[in-house]
């Protein structure tokens, strides 16, 4: 698994923070309020730093938030930022690589934002094969990044999958048909695709 660690930067103890992920909090949060419930149980997968699940608590009242991510680092930060939040909707980080184990517990939707291209494609078909077993029915899965649209987007993506791929192989802005492909063979259909900024997208997905 991978996360998109390329701009994160220490701000105080454990706390880590990412440019692009200051940046984009506000345009999602705008689409999160449209998709999950009010009072939702939310998995995160891959949080990252914990900015966003941060952000997204405070703005979001009655929330429940579940953030996760695979290694060490992703998880103090994660701890670091639920200290002086609501501990009852901030939940604790669990340790989760989509590949392996996952909760028991059952979610109102899932999150993912800069996940899939920064990991092996066998990430993103884990991502919809885990979520067949902890989302309830008719909930939403979130994914957030630059996707390709039958190629690349704008120049700027095109680049950045360039440097993707010379860093790893495995690793590249994914079409969304692909995408929409892997979630439909595991029962999920596309049901948003919200342009962003920066030339990012959010990709709605539904478990029928």
């Amino acid at each position: 698994m991978g996360r998109d660690a390329f701009d994160w930067e220490v701000r105080s103890e454990d706390r880590l923070v990412s440019a692009s992920s200051e940046r984009n909090r506000a345009p999602i949060l705008e689409v999160l309020r449209t998709v999950f419930a009010p009072d939702a149980s939310v998995l995160e997968v891959a949080s990252g730093t914990g900015t966003h699940a941060a952000f997204f608590v405070e703005h979001m009242p009655r929330i429940h938030w579940q953030p996760s991510d695979h290694d060490e680092a992703g998880l103090r930060s994660i701890r670091a930022w639920r200290l002086g939040s609501d501990p009852a909707r901030f939940l604790a980080p669990i340790l989760l690589d989509v590949t392996a184990e996952w909760p028991t517990t059952k979610f109102q939707g899932i999150f993912c934002a800069n996940m899939i291209h920064i990991a092996p494609w066998a990430c993103c078909v884990a991502l919809f094969e885990g979520a067949t077993r902890v989302l309830e029915q008719d909930a939403p899965l979130v994914l957030y990044g630059p996707f390709h649209d039958d190629g690349p987007t704008s120049e700027g993506n095109a680049n950045f999958d360039r440097r993707l791929r010379d860093r790893d192989p495995a690793w590249g802005i994914r079409e969304v048909a692909a995408v929409r492909d892997v979630a439909a063979a595991h029962g999920f259909v596309l049901q948003d695709r919200v342009d962003m900024p920066a030339n990012n997208m959010t990709l709605v997905f539904v478990r029928g």
